[in-house]
């Protein structure tokens, strides 16, 4: 037994229009025409990335070398600092660029979805990794700080 909700009718009726726009909206084709500008834009800004991440290395070789080593740890998470923010903008421009081939609503959404799980698992990785690095150093520098406060106690007793 079926009993019909004029209310729910009545609403159905209302949003009609709008399921119908979101219907097309699914559908809907991206011009290639603007595809391939977003690409082009994409691959000068990959190029000026790549450029700006050169330069960076490279300062940071002036730098370490002016200080003959005494900074090798910071020079190091300097370097590790600088290769995450040009991974991270060479993966911003290949999802942009992923997204520019998407004729459609729906593909451009199953592509962002991805490279949102993508970026998650990477953040997820990086942390570890900068965890199991500050664990590293922290251990190190408890033991050097052990051997020299033996050192000064064998010292002085």
């Amino acid at each position: 037994m079926t009993t019909e909700n004029p209310m729910l009718n009545g609403v159905k009726e209302a949003f009609a229009p709008v399921t119908e726009a979101f219907k097309s909206l699914q559908n809907l084709e991206v011009p290639e025409a603007a595809r391939e500008f977003v690409k082009k834009q994409t691959e000068t800004a990959k190029e000026r990335a790549a450029d700006l991440y050169a330069g960076s290395e490279k300062a940071t070789d002036v730098i370490e070398s002016a200080l003959a080593g005494s900074v090798s740890e910071v020079a190091k998470i300097s370097r590790n600092v600088q290769q995450a923010i040009y991974q991270d903008a060479e993966a911003f421009f290949a999802g942009v660029d992923k997204l520019a081939s998407a004729t459609s609503f729906n593909e451009a959404f199953q592509i962002q979805s991805d490279l949102m799980r993508a970026r998650g698992e990477v953040l997820v990785s990086r942390a570890k990794a900068s965890t199991e690095y500050l664990g590293k150093l922290v251990t190190e520098g408890a033991k050097t700080a052990q051997e020299n406060l033996a050192k000064v106690y064998t010292k002085t007793a």
